[in-house]
């Protein structure tokens, strides 16, 4: 027996060399891992000391500060904006800066902007008069900076150079860790007209003569530097938005003695700009919480509106912990505001208006601010900053810290369509929201719009259905967003995409995040999972910079749920759902043994649904059915399973035992590309139905198709595939068992 046990040995030990020798060719060549749910470290940057795996600010995270003092003065007569700022630039980061680098957005305008150039032109096949002038034959407008001079803290001119949109302040010896720069930047810009030359702000000329000014990107904002790019100093090509450091900002603003005026930031001389009874309105709008106060009302801007004041007057604002300003000023505007508590402080919501804009004004838009800051502020964080200002502005729809410029008028009669209305309350909610994300939560716009735009958007969706449940949102339910999902591939770009190669913007940058968004709420995470991990992201970052990789890793950190699968497909691929029933067999247990069985080799892991006495299930299709089994099953009917339950459970287990009386075998395919969890409603016979949830890593081992079993005590009349349009399934044609027959939207 011992000679026997070594040689037995030997042999095995012999035939594993052999084997190591001479392996097995493979039938097919290797792959790497195309897994849908791999890790994502080839796509996320590798996590550091600054940004760390958490998703958290790290140990040595830094931001670099910018200060200003401004002055400014608005040349009504001549649509001319001049001024001189003092800025103050402190660097915070470990190395030191040869040089800096200032953003002039205004450049954009300027006459030899390179913007138009690459733009692809064709002719229209009919123009209207006033664009065919404006395109072929009027002299183009110059709204671009003039530097009158840089200079240092000690007046001495700084060397700088323009480079389109950009300016490079040229240092004279390295700026290093803890040291600031000083340097003061005289200059000026024409106003364009928006509502012709286009552009996030400028002003509205109304008949009478009188303009409404919305000025933003009106004076040199430094850029930022950081930890993931150095400079942020990509030109500004008109679609992506902005990235800017937070500081400090003190701004005088002189403009003609008869305007009303808002801007960012707490107004400082309250008692000079405004009259005493003006004062005595506002005093009571700092105390009134359920409706608003008109502070300069419609018949004092009428009068106004008559006059041409050739005095000045300087309104004085400060800012504190901002990173830009927008002011807004006009002699036609009406205010109002009313007082929003929000974490143990009031916060003024403020609007600001012509009289064209009423009456849908002065009823709506003071009150959708408070609710979008209350609404905004339960989904993130207090809302810190002491007020919220809307603006109407036409043809608009722009924030900046504190105060925003939003569409809607009724129409020349003075009516207001439900269109209208709606669109102009979302409207003003999106841009109210907007001081949360970028202006608090200050990602990077020039380079990721979706980071902003789409988890306002999906905020804003929140927010307008808690105004209003039938609110008619236009964004954030996945239904939404199967219109574009499932278009032409050659134009359309993954959400991680720069700003300015999308060719759908309003898709891609605001729908598509956003409707991502409420699948992870509603159908993936759920919303206790999700709402925490949310707020965590938003008070990580607030007053800082994130990047997406920070806001991927929070979301997984804080909830404890694996989401590599989706970032992967729904922010870095085009890929769609697509999601259907393939095939329904039934089964029927037989006490026989079929023709077809074939018994299957027991291991480790079958072992015990191997082991035994069998029950056989038999397809209703195969050769074994025979017409008596298409009945309801009884236990008692089935001779093996019977005796089971008889010597291993007493009467009392016995009653707790399920009774399911029908077998269903279902196999789902996924023609779509993208993974997504699978969502089925069985309906029964009787009418009632039974909804099954299934993650997404059902399709963890097979890409194409996962089988499941019914057993229910009902005949299944039907299946149905993502029944509530929860998943932006493209296709629901194949959604359903029996197969349903699709209307067109003619029939529709």
């Amino acid at each position: 027996m011992k000679k026997f046990k070594f040689f037995a040995v030997f042999f095995s030990l012999s035939a594993a060399v052999l084997a190591q020798n001479n392996p097995s060719k493979p039938k097919q060549e290797g792959h790497t891992d195309q897994s849908k749910f791999r890790q994502m470290y080839d796509l996320m940057a590798t996590p550091n000391m600054y940004r760390t795996a958490s998703g958290a600010p790290g140990p040595e995270y830094y931001q670099q500060r910018a200060d200003y003092k401004i002055d400014i003065e608005l040349d009504d007569k001549n649509a001319r904006l001049s001024g001189v700022e003092t800025i103050t630039y402190t660097n915070n980061a470990k190395e030191s800066l040869d040089y800096l680098w200032i953003q002039l957005d205004q450049n954009y305008f300027a006459k030899t902007s390179k913007s138009p150039l690459v733009k692809s032109e064709r002719i229209d096949p009919a123009i209207s008069t006033g664009a065919f002038s404006r395109i072929y034959m009027e002299e183009k407008f110059d709204g671009g900076f003039k530097i009158d001079y840089v200079k240092d803290a000690l007046g001495q001119p700084v060397s700088y150079t323009v480079n389109e949109t950009m300016m490079r302040i040229n240092l004279k010896t390295p700026l290093a860790k803890g040291e600031k720069f000083v340097c003061t930047i005289k200059w000026w810009y024409n106003i364009g007209n928006y509502m012709v030359d286009g552009g996030r702000s400028g002003y509205e000329q109304f008949p009478d003569g009188n303009r409404l000014y919305v000025l933003a990107q009106f004076f040199p904002r430094m850029a930022v530097y950081n930890d993931v790019e150095g400079w942020q100093n990509m030109q500004f090509w008109g679609q992506g938005e902005f990235a800017l450091p937070f500081g400090n900002y003190e701004v005088n603003i002189t403009v003609p003695s008869d305007h009303i005026m808002e801007a960012t930031g707490v107004l400082q001389n309250k008692a000079e700009v405004y009259t005493p009874a003006q004062m005595q309105r506002y005093l009571l709008a700092e105390k009134t919480f359920d409706k608003p106060v008109v502070i300069a009302t419609q018949q004092e801007a009428v009068e106004r509106e008559k006059g041409r004041s050739d005095k000045k007057k300087i309104w004085r604002f400060k800012a504190e912990n901002v990173r830009d300003f927008g002011i807004s000023t006009s002699r036609k505007f009406i205010l109002d505001a009313m007082a929003v508590q929000l974490g143990g402080k009031n916060v003024m919501a403020t609007s600001i208006y012509p009289k064209e804009g009423n009456p849908l004004w002065e009823q709506y838009s003071t009150r959708i601010v408070a609710h979008t800051l209350k609404s905004y502020s339960s989904h993130t964080f207090d809302y810190p900053y002491p007020k919220a200002v809307s603006v109407n502005a036409q043809d608009q729809g722009m924030e900046y810290p504190m105060i925003c410029w939003n569409f809607g008028r009724p129409d020349e009669k003075g009516v207001t369509s439900d269109r209208t209305k709606y669109g102009m309350m979302g409207v003003i909610v999106h841009e109210v929201g907007h001081n949360f994300f970028p202006m608090i939560v200050n990602s990077d716009e020039r380079q990721w719009t979706w980071m902003d735009e789409g988890l306002n958007t999906f905020l804003e969706y929140l927010a307008e259905i808690e105004w209003e449940s039938t609110f008619p949102v236009d964004r954030g339910p996945a239904k939404l967003i199967v219109p574009y999902m499932s278009g032409e591939q050659a134009w359309l770009e993954p959400i991680m995409s720069n700003s300015e190669a999308i060719k759908q913007f309003g898709n891609n940058a605001y729908g598509k995040p956003a409707a991502g968004l409420n699948i992870l709420r509603e159908t993936i995470m759920g919303r206790e999972l999700f709402d925490y991990a949310f707020k965590t992201y938003a008070n990580r970052w607030k007053f800082k910079h994130p990047t997406p990789e920070d806001f991927f890793r929070t979301m997984e950190d804080a909830s404890g749920v694996d989401l590599d699968w989706f970032w992967r497909g729904w922010f870095y691929t085009t890929d769609y759902n697509d999601i259907g029933v393939k095939e329904v067999k039934q089964f029927y247990v037989s006490n026989e043994e079929p023709s077809s069985y074939k018994a299957q080799e027991t291991t480790r892991r079958n072992r015990f649904r191997n082991s035994g006495p069998k029950v056989y299930m038999v397809d209703s299709a195969s050769a074994d059915f025979k017409p008596e089994m298409n009945k309801t099953f009884e236990v008692k009917e089935v001779k093996t399973l019977d005796e089971y339950i008889t010597a291993n459970f007493n009467e009392e287990e016995k009653s707790k035992l399920e009774s399911p009386k029908y077998f269903y075998q279902v196999t789902f395919d996924k023609p779509g590309g993208l993974v997504m969890p699978l969502l089925v409603e069985i309906t029964f016979e009787d009418g009632t139905t039974e909804n099954h949830k299934f993650p997404a890593q059902i399709w963890l081992k097979n890409d194409k198709e996962a089988s499941r079993v019914f057993a229910t005590k009902k005949i299944i009349k039907k299946i149905k595939v993502d029944p509530k349009e929860e998943t932006a399934d493209v296709d629901t044609s194949n959604n359903s068992w029996p197969k349903e027959e699709v209307k067109s939207k003619f029939e529709q």
